[in-house]
């Protein structure tokens, strides 16, 4: 199975295009497959090891400055709302849930991935309701509420498989054990997720296109500029501190879900397609870590035949 792998992504996001309106339907099944996703993770990291670095830091320091400075730069350049609080929300929002999966994948440090996966939502818990307070719709909406709100959604998504992990460390080490055994099945069930995302954020650009059509290829411009601006300066700053991977997965790969919500909520509607369009572009740049990744093992593996 494992020399299939780098083909599981193209065919979910083909999938997701070509059976869009139909995946869309059973898009209510993606909670269940990352909770799944994330209990595997977790029971496979050691949790002693979970702690704050600078590259965190600096990894929070550029989704805060970047989200509002690109935000005030595209206005004052007259980008329009639509736009810039497209680019706003696609940088602040947060490292998405599944991260680990493919970072690891790909060379990643298990632990430092999982540790900016809570540190990065919780600091988007803190962040935005303060930008939301005098961008969007619900500016007369109180921090506290806001605050409440989003972490509501963050906490079910990542707060329980965490804490249902750290329990079965703690009091059944056992099933702990067993779980890890079973970790490289969370790639499958994110494959599964993946496309069911993809389907529903796929037919979610369909009817948000409608009439739109102007604004919908800004924002897809836009997405594919920050994908690439992301990712690259993920990996190099993740260079300088021993682990360009998870520099430019933590930093490239988002939570679109959760954006394409706070958007949909807080801003205007139109400017969650930035973050639609985001899921795909980050999808084929993983798609393409991945083919490279089992091309250099396959090749490494004939040199030492070789030998």
């Amino acid at each position: 199975m494992q020399k299939y792998r780098s083909y599981v992504l193209p065919i979910a996001i083909l999938l997701g295009l070509l059976l869009h309106k139909w995946v869309a339907m059973v898009n209510f099944l993606v909670p269940y497959l990352i909770f799944s996703i994330l209990l595997l993770t977790f029971c496979a990291v050691d949790i002693k090891k979970l702690r704050m670095t600078r590259l965190d830091v600096w990894l929070i320091m550029f989704q805060i400055t970047v989200s509002l400075g690109s935000y005030l730069i595209l206005n004052w350049l007259g980008a329009g709302d639509i736009v810039s609080q497209g680019v706003l929300i696609g940088v602040l929002c947060p490292v998405a849930s599944s991260v680990a999966v493919i970072s690891v994948m790909l060379g990643a440090n298990r632990e430092t991935v999982t540790a900016y996966t809570i540190i990065g939502n919780l600091m988007v818990v803190v962040v935005a309701p303060i930008y939301f307070s005098f961008i969007g719709t619900h500016q007369d909406m109180p921090f506290f509420e806001s605050f409440l709100m989003i972490l509501k959604r963050i906490s079910m998504v990542l707060g329980l498989p965490f804490f249902a992990a750290l329990a079965l460390e703690l009091w059944l080490p056992k099933g702990s054990d067993f779980l890890c055994r079973y970790k490289g099945l969370s790639f499958y069930l994110w494959a599964v997720a993946l496309l069911l995302t993809l389907g529903k954020t796929i037919d979610f650009i369909f009817i948000q296109g409608k009439g739109n059509w102007h604004s919908i290829i800004w924002l897809g411009i836009a997405s594919l500029l920050f994908c690439i601006v992301q990712f690259g300066f993920g990996r190099w700053l993740g260079a300088k501190y021993g682990d360009k991977i998870s520099g430019g997965q933590l930093l490239g790969q988002k939570n679109t879900a959760m954006g394409i919500w706070m958007a949909t909520y807080y801003l205007t509607p139109l400017a969650s397609v930035f973050l639609a369009f985001y899921s795909v572009f980050q999808n084929v740049w993983n798609s393409w870590q991945m083919w490279k990744v089992k091309n250099e093992n396959l090749n490494d593996n004939e040199n030492q035949n070789r030998l």
